[in-house]
């Protein structure tokens, strides 16, 4: 699932060399630890955290805040580990710019040495990208994508997109296995403190927006043209931003005549067909509501869930009475926990002694 994400300003330049070399050399004593103390398993954990991700970042010597942050840091590691990869079982792929885009060749090629199904790894990379770039569609472009994972087919995405109006990079991560599900609500933490207008088709409450999609995608596209012949005559209401003119029928008539001739059978299926980008989706999901009426959510993922306050006052005061509670709760359940996994020793204890 996506673990949360992060926002920073948009800074230009690059690490120098003198300290990039040295931020290599320790990010590889760190990931080394990391590996002996917790497994591969347990630094794809960390990495895919954001807050986790940032302390790293500062550690290793970055800008603390910067949008550079992440791309030197996810280098760092990446070149770091170089050699070590397989007695580490913990493998990098992709980068910034053309380097993200040579991703899926970087991961079939290691899983040639490890004898895991590639193409698994390849499209969970795909799809977490597209989700961020094009099923949640919020103002920010991806230009940044690492993908770390390991010989058993777990892994973890840091990938970050700009948006040049805001000047603002945002920073997402996600933590995966074979079982991940990328289009209802793969978000389990995103927050934000500016939200804007967004279209969310991994929305819980999108889903049969994302069945009627499918649908329409797997359609003859002269069937599709007839309906947008018709489009004048149909009006859309004011509480949805997406508008007709966002539809330019003759790229939707090429774009459909790819999407039909491979019928997607689900939206999963769909996103990852290769040219179904987020102006495709966005006139798809416009004709849905046409023919259909089932609108796609405009939720933003991106929000705010606090349960004791903040220190400074941020949403409210620190509710100490409530804070004490929650202690006193967890305090008595992890004892309760304890006392009968100790019953349940002794007893069996018990049973061995009378054989």
């Amino acid at each position: 699932m996506r673990t949360g994400y992060s926002q920073l300003p948009l800074h230009g330049g690059r690490a120098p060399r003198w300290l990039f070399e040295r931020m290599t050399r320790l990010a590889r004593e760190i990931i080394c630890h990391l590996v002996a103390e917790f497994g591969a398993e347990g630094a794809l954990q960390r990495l895919s955290d954001p807050f986790w991700f940032q302390a790293f970042g500062c550690v290793l010597g970055f800008d603390w805040h910067s949008s550079g942050v992440t791309t030197t840091t996810c280098g760092a590691v990446k070149e770091g580990i170089k050699g070590l990869e397989r007695e580490l079982n913990f493998y990098a792929a992709g980068g910034k710019g053309k380097v993200s885009r040579k991703t899926p060749d970087e991961i079939r090629r290691t899983c040639e040495t490890t004898g895991y199904d590639g193409e698994k790894l390849v499209s969970a990379s795909r799809l977490s990208a597209k989700v961020d770039s094009s099923a949640v569609q919020d103002g920010y472009q991806i230009y940044h994508h690492a993908f770390f994972f390991t010989a058993n087919g777990r892994w973890c995405v840091v990938q970050q997109g700009m948006n040049e109006a805001s000047g603002m990079a945002r920073r997402y991560h996600w933590l995966g296995n074979e079982q991940t599900d990328f289009v209802n609500e793969p978000h389990s933490a995103v927050c934000c403190d500016h939200r804007g207008k967004v279209l969310n088709f991994v929305a819980r409450e999108s889903k049969i927006s994302r069945e009627r999609v499918t649908q329409l995608a797997a359609q003859p596209e002269r069937e599709m043209e007839q309906v947008l012949q018709r489009r004048p005559e149909l009006l859309m209401p004011r509480r949805h931003w997406v508008r007709s003119e966002d539809i330019n029928s003759k790229y939707l008539h090429k774009i459909l005549l790819k999407t039909y001739e491979e019928a997607p059978a689900d939206f999963t299926t769909l996103l990852g067909i290769q040219g179904v980008g987020p102006k495709t989706l966005r006139a798809l999901a416009l004709t849905a509501e046409l023919i259909y009426g089932t609108k796609t959510s405009v939720r933003d993922p991106a929000r705010f869930s606090f349960a004791h306050g903040g220190k400074d006052g941020t949403p409210f005061p620190v509710d100490r009475e409530n804070y004490d509670r929650t202690i006193e709760v967890l305090h008595n359940a992890l004892n309760r926990a304890k006392l009968d996994r100790s019953e349940k020793l002794d007893a069996l204890k018990r049973l061995g002694r009378l054989r």
